[in-house]
């Protein structure tokens, strides 16, 4: 396998979560900490932190420190065309 399908692999499957794609869409709207994305999601604190770890190693959020908090942003502006598409599968006629 070629290192860039590898990538694409790596990339796909750390959005192959329910929570993982709850987080996506979260930060499709706005740039938030960890506590905001743990009160949306559920389920525990260190769990919500792992599921933004592997986000992050995949390169889909990015992070910075505000204080005490770290603030996550969706590093990606088209993964909301590329949730309409996959939406679209659904409706083929619909598809961009």
């Amino acid at each position: 396998m070629s290192a860039l399908l590898s990538e694409r692999v790596s990339a796909i499957k750390a959005l192959a979560h329910p929570t993982r794609l709850q987080i996506a869409e979260i930060l499709s709207v706005e740039t938030t900490c960890v506590s905001q994305i743990h009160e949306q999601v559920g389920g525990d604190l260190s769990t919500v932190s792992k599921h933004l770890s592997i986000m992050r190693q995949a390169g889909w959020l990015t992070c910075h420190k505000k204080g005490l908090q770290v603030h996550y942003t969706l590093a990606c502006a088209c993964l909301d065309d590329f949730f309409r598409c996959i939406d679209s599968l659904s409706h083929p006629s619909d598809c961009c």
